[in-house]
Parts: C-alpha cells; structure tokens; sequence
C-alpha cells in the first residue's frame, strides 16, 4: 500500500463508528499515541498502547488494546500511524462512510515491534467485569492524589508503575487456573479506559506464555507479564 491515499475500506458504516470511539478513548490515555493496523486477509485488527515501561528499570507492565473489523476487501498491511492523524480522517458527518484514512507519515514507537500472539491461547476462566472497574477507578484515584500537578515525567512513570505494575487481586478466582505470574492492575486499568466494561459483564481471560488477554464484547486486552 503506498503512502500517499492509503487507506481501510471497512464493511459497515457502524465500524468505523465504533473504530472512532474506541481510538478517541485511546487518545484520552495517551493524546499522543499511535494505532497499529494490522490486516490479514478481509480481518482487521487495531492495535493501541496503554501502558508500557520506560527504560530498562521500569517495571510497568506492557498493556495494549486490541479491538477487531472485518475489512470489505483482502489486504495485507502491518502500519503503525499517530492516533490523531487517523481521527482527524476518520468521517464525522457522513454516516454511510466506511473507508478509514490513514495519514502519510507512520509512528516509530517501541511497543510497535512487540507482536502478542495471535492464536495458541488457553482459556481459563472469567473474572467479574465490575471487579475491573473497580480496581481501575481506584488506581486512577490513587494515581492522581500521589503525582503533584508540576511534577515530572520520571515522578509520574514511578507511581504509574507502582500502581499499574501490582496485582490486588481482582482475579483471584483465577489463580489455580493461572500458569504465569499474576495479572497486572494495569489490565483492569485498559479495559476501563477503552470502555470495554459493561455492568454486570463477565470477562473472559486467556494466556499464552507471559501474555494474558482479558476479553469482551468491545474488544481486548492483551498484557505482558
């Protein structure tokens, strides 16, 4: 696919609505973050980073979100792209649009060349979505009362770490079933940032190695341990 007029040509006009959502979430995370597209066949899968460490000592966990399409032709592209020069393309008028533009210039981001597997997960049960939102919404809490509002970037990546990088236990229920290490708080945190909860919702989690994937209706969540 070329640089110039690159684009996805998506089947229903309720996924690019959907794709715009979710992205202007991910925006929210991280206003200046980057998507990676990749398409295999007539299936779509965007990529976003939501949490990943900086530098060699930082313990933050690598958390990405995983939301799927189907495309109306068969493509192959692997392209990572800033988040905002997708949705300024993305159409907010015409409701019948379902081509997805994709700006010229790609994003060289680190989380980018980490590749979760795509298939060889084994399932192993399910934690309360409600349980996530909680422990979400009180990290978010807890981030915001430990980081003064002038304080720099090494200050925050700390108590983001800390916060994000510990397991409190929302999926205990989990843990005889579990093969690696505990799941991060930061994969509660994902799963609510990118609206993937629903009241009342189960989540259905998977491993595969040292990656776990939380999933939902809405999409994925896809952690390294």
């Amino acid at each position: 696919m070329s640089p110039v007029g690159r684009s996805l040509p998506l089947t229903d006009p309720r996924d690019v609505a959907d794709l715009r959502t979710y992205l202007s979430r991910a925006r929210g995370v991280d206003p200046q973050g980057a998507v990676r597209f990749q398409a295999r066949g007539r299936a779509l899968g965007a990529y976003v980073c939501v949490l990943e460490p900086h530098g060699l000592l930082d313990t933050t966990p690598t958390v990405l979100g995983l939301r799927t399409a189907a495309l109306a032709g068969e493509q192959a592209l692997d392209v990572t792209v800033p988040l905002g020069g997708v949705l300024d393309r993305m159409p907010r008028q015409d409701q019948d649009a379902t081509d997805v533009g994709l700006p010229p210039v790609d994003a060289n981001v680190s989380w980018a060349g980490i590749a979760p597997p795509l298939g060889g997960w084994t399932p192993v049960g399910s934690v309360a979505g409600d349980a996530l939102r909680e422990v979400a919404r009180a990290g978010i809490a807890e981030v915001a009362r430990a980081v003064p509002t002038d304080a720099g970037a090494a200050v925050v990546d700390t108590v983001r770490s800390q916060v994000w990088g510990r397991s409190s236990g929302w999926a205990e229920p989990l843990a005889g079933r579990l093969t690696g290490a505990p799941l991060p708080d930061g994969a509660a945190f994902a799963a609510y940032s990118l609206g993937f909860l629903r009241p009342g919702a189960e989540v259905a989690v998977a491993e595969n190695g040292r990656w776990v994937r939380l999933s939902t209706p809405g999409g994925h969540v896809l952690a390294k341990r």
